[in-house]
């Protein structure tokens, strides 16, 4: 297995592309949605794209961030309260509710066997090093999905566009980065790729117009 390219490596190649094809950098460097998949703080995204050092945190400090961050996104996705999900993470993990609000609210630092829980519950990839991985580790994981769709677009059609919008199976259910908008415009790609030009006069149905 090839070893995975650093950061910088990630973003020479990601600017490389975006000069090589004149696209404006934040058409594939969204700082918001880059911070959103993976639970860093915008100001945090942003330094780490300019190059700069991820912030000279623990592990400890990490985890609590992340969780809070993830609570946080879910809270404003659903437009529930944090007392339903406290309550919703305590019935699928085992918990109590004021152990699991104290995690959600950062405060405390969840054992293993929760923080394994809390990848499945949020349905983050990467496993527990999503929570644990410093800044510029975390956004190269994200980013390399991107780079391989974009340098080999033609390996895997619909998992390019999946890659593009960073969507698995489990973010429409419990992650919700992509949108309604987002969904039909991955459908519609997804259906520009495969069916064939339509001949003149005649519409995929087969009516001569």
């Amino acid at each position: 297995m090839e070893p995975v390219p650093s950061l910088s490596a990630t973003l020479e190649r990601l600017e490389a592309f975006i000069e090589a094809r004149g696209l404006k950098r934040p058409e594939l460097l969204d700082v918001a949605e880059l911070a959103a998949r993976t639970a860093l703080a915008e100001s945090e995204v942003r330094v780490l794209l300019a190059g700069g050092s991820p912030p000279a945190d623990t592990v400890n400090d990490r985890v609590r961030t992340r969780i809070r961050t993830l609570a946080e996104i879910n809270l404003r996705r659903t437009g529930r309260k944090m007392s339903e999900l406290v309550a919703e993470i305590s019935r699928r993990l085992g918990v109590s509710e004021y152990w699991a609000r104290q995690v959600c609210d950062g405060r405390k630092v969840p054992s293993v066997e929760f923080l394994h829980g809390l990848v499945e519950f949020f349905g983050v990839d990467g496993g527990e090093a999503f929570f644990t991985a410093q800044g510029d580790e975390a956004l190269n994981r994200v980013l390399q999905p991107l780079l391989r769709t974009l340098e080999d677009p033609a390996a895997d059609p619909v998992q390019a566009l999946m890659d593009r919008y960073g969507v698995k199976s489990t973010d429409l259910r419990t992650y919700g980065f992509m949108t309604r908008e987002q969904l039909e415009r991955l459908l519609e790609g997804v259906l520009r790729s495969v069916l064939p030009e339509e001949p003149e006069g005649i519409d995929r149905g087969g009516t001569v117009r």
